[in-house]
Order: C-alpha cells, then structure tokens, then sequence
C-alpha cells in the first residue's frame, strides 16, 4: 500500500517546525510576531497547523535560515523531472 501524504499532514509539520526553532531561539510567540511584523495571531496557527498565507510561512521560514533548503527540495524536483528519459 502507498503511503500518501497529506496537505494537513505538511501543515503540522510546518508548525512544529516553527515552534520548535521559536523556542531554540528564545523567542515568545510576540516576539517572533513583531520581528515578522505579523500578529501572534499568525504564528499561533501557523504552530498550530492551521490556515497561513505561503508569504507567512516564508517569513517565518527566511527569518530561521530555512529559505535555502526549501529552495533546494524544489530545485531536486524540478531537476528529478527535467532527467527522466523514456530510453
């Protein structure tokens, strides 16, 4: 059986992901929020694997250094793509 996954599955990662470098970082939810000029509104759903808007997410994702890797996985699939033959 496949497994698949789900776009409720990325969110909850997603935010596990912010919270979990909010606090490595020392960072409270209002702080994060000014830095993003964003409410903590925002990064409470983003943490908690609700609705966000991609910019949002982006935000969160350059101002923890993550951008680069993010690039990276969509650059290795593109190029995956771009290299399959049918010879």
């Amino acid at each position: 059986m496949f497994k698949t996954t789900t776009i409720k599955e990325v969110k909850i990662r997603i935010g596990e992901a912010c919270k979990l470098n909010r606090t490595a970082n020392d960072l409270t939810r209002e702080e994060l929020a000014k830095a993003l000029e964003v409410s903590s509104t925002t990064i409470q759903n983003i943490e908690n694997g609700k609705n966000a808007t991609l910019d949002n997410v982006l935000k969160v994702a350059n101002h923890f250094g993550l951008l680069e890797d993010i690039l990276k996985g969509i650059n290795d699939n593109i190029d995956k793509q771009n290299n399959i033959s049918f010879y």
